[in-house]
């Protein structure tokens, strides 16, 4: 039989993103930001990212055999414009033979043209042998698109390969014009109840409490789609004084949807901006993370009366935040949680190529080939040409003797070292392979590698941990390991072990940690195991391997020029332990 190669593309307003499946094994994923440089790089085809995944895995353009394509916007001569106007400025311009045009004016939204042609197809109103020839693939390549929101969490049941019966639950600030999917899996079938392809067609109702939030966001100069993450940190520190005035604009339905009383998100911004002026910026922190807190787990508890599961899948941007998956968790009736690892939009390649396989392959099918994810390192490995290139540069030095000591004597020391090891992580964390390392013994390393990273003062950093010591040091129902193998939940810290590891554990007693296995990254492992054994800490700091609004490292030359602009003080790969002279 065939192997099937699929490309899995996202071409949304941010995270763009390629993937490659052999069959069913993701064996290349790569955010486009990585190789561009450019923060939440998107809104075009990742042809960057195209090329990196063919390069990881040895094809050539000639050797894919599916095409996953998100519905976003593309060139105009990429449409059949058979449903249209022949009137349309675009299609005079196509006509024209200004076929290489690619301007503002000439780029469509697929969306939108779904909707003057009154069809969820978009396949066919696309020019795909034209995107094909455009983008060097051969004619044969079958092209189809995806569904937003089921992208997202078709990875959440893949991924779990033990679950019988789930609820897969979606949430973001937008995609293919909806803000929420609610489906469930009951072993058979799956299930759609809200969300999906008739958001194609009509308008969502304004209820996104992940555009709320990423408004908040922006109202205290923060960047929308970008620093969110920076408002649940500064959650912490303040008091949900906003509350009332915040619930008395959203509820939960009894089919679980959540509503407001917004007429349109431009409303809801507007009015988001002038209740947070004067405010302390912690407060409104506050305030919008409770909300999440009481109206996100109100959701799903009605969801689940309505489908009886143990098992939740959560994906899309707005589960990108760690506090709230633990609260989901800890207050609802489940059993097992799996927040999928590249929950934003980046994910979309693998869940769209999956959603390819799911339609032509059947159900049954594609529920025998699921698989527990092990790892996300799915990028470049440049192991060997890394120390190749370090060893060249003249005012590096390699430090002699055993390189798993030496590291644990910097970190013991106070050195901050980065970890420049396998594949780059796919999905936003550092996970071991682009990382940065340090001891979590002294709270000060926060302010000085914060300033060394040009970070904001208040951002925590966050543990990892061994698979033998996580239940030691952390508060971990079962249903918090699997998803912390990824940090995409946080969890309480024991006690006895808040005063020894104080740079990781934040204002609230909590920590996000990632729990590690020594089969998926044996330095990372090895290291920590021998720092233990010195200091008799069991975990370390691991914060990503990147200056503020840059994104996390990938080229060895990247690297290198971290360690020479004195952002950290090493960098130590598998065959050794790098310094500056």
């Amino acid at each position: 039989m065939t192997t099937k190669i699929t490309l899995g593309l996202s071409a949304a307003r941010h995270d763009g993103s390629a993937c490659i499946l052999k069959d069913y094994k993701l064996v290349a994923a790569v955010q486009l930001e990585r190789l561009t440089r450019i923060k939440t790089d998107g809104d075009r085809i990742p042809t960057e990212a195209i090329d990196e995944v063919l390069r990881i895995t040895g094809l050539s353009k000639s050797d894919i055999t599916h095409i996953s394509l998100s519905r976003n916007r593309f060139p105009s001569q990429w449409f059949d414009f058979s449903y249209r106007n022949l009137a349309y400025k675009a299609k005079r311009v196509f006509e024209a033979g200004q076929r290489n045009i690619i301007g503002r004016d000439h780029i469509l939204t697929m969306t939108k043209e779904c909707r003057r042609a009154s069809t969820t197809d978009a396949i066919t109103l696309f020019n795909s042998e034209r995107f094909l020839s455009d983008n060097g693939f051969s004619a044969k390549t079958q092209v189809a698109f995806y569904d937003h929101h089921y992208a997202h969490v078709l990875p959440c049941l893949f991924h779990n390969p033990e679950w019988k019966d789930a609820l897969l639950y979606s949430a973001d600030g937008g995609g293919d014009t909806g803000f929420y999917s609610f489906r469930y899996f009951d072993g058979q079938k799956i299930h759609h109840h809200f969300g999906g392809e008739e958001w194609v067609l009509k308008d969502a109702p304004a209820s996104s409490l992940a555009f709320a939030y990423g408004t908040a966001t922006q109202a205290l100069g923060f960047k929308i789609n970008r620093h969110e993450g920076k408002l649940t940190g500064l959650a912490a520190y303040g008091k949900p004084t906003l509350l009332d005035q915040l619930l008395a604009r959203f509820s939960i339905q009894d089919d679980g949807q959540i509503v407001s009383t917004f007429e349109s998100h431009g409303v809801m911004r507007e009015w988001i901006f002038d209740l947070c002026k004067n405010v302390d910026r912690e407060n409104v922190a506050a305030s919008f993370q409770e909300l999440l807190h009481i109206l996100v787990p109100q959701s799903i508890q009605k969801l689940l009366t309505i489908f009886p599961t143990k098992n939740i899948g959560l994906s899309g941007g707005l589960f990108a935040n760690v506090r709230l998956n633990q609260v989901i968790a800890e207050t609802c009736d489940l059993d097992s949680i799996f927040i999928y690892p590249a929950m934003s939009d980046a994910g979309l390649c693998t869940g769209g190529a999956l959603q390819n396989l799911l339609e032509s392959d059947g159900l049954e099918t594609w529920l025998s080939h699921r698989e527990t994810c092990e790892n996300l390192y799915l990028g470049g490995n440049y192991d060997q040409a890394a120390d190749t290139y370090f060893d060249s540069i003249e005012s590096f030095k390699k430090i002699e003797g055993d390189t798993i000591a030496l590291t644990v004597d910097a970190l013991a020391n106070g050195d901050a070292i980065a970890i420049y090891n396998h594949g780059m992580e796919f999905g936003p964390r550092a996970l071991g392979a682009r990382s940065v390392i340090a001891s979590p013994h002294d709270h000060d390393i926060n302010r000085s590698l914060n300033e060394r990273m040009e970070r904001s003062e208040f951002m925590p950093f966050a543990p990892y941990v061994r698979d033998v010591d996580a239940d030691e040091v952390f508060h971990l129902p079962n249903a918090f390991h699997y998803p912390a193998r990824f940090m995409t939940i946080t969890c309480q810290v024991k006690d006895e072990w808040k005063e020894k590891i104080p740079a990781v554990v934040h204002i609230d007693n909590t920590a996000r940690p990632q729990i590690i296995f020594r089969k998926d990254n044996e330095l990372y492992y090895d290291i920590l195991t021998a720092f233990k054994e010195k200091t008799g800490l069991p975990v370390l700091i691991n914060t990503s391997f990147n200056v503020h609004e840059e994104p996390i490292i990938n080229s060895p030359e990247e690297c290198a020029r971290a360690l020479i602009d004195n952002r950290v003080d090493g960098v130590v790969t598998a065959n050794g332990l790098y310094k500056i002279k």
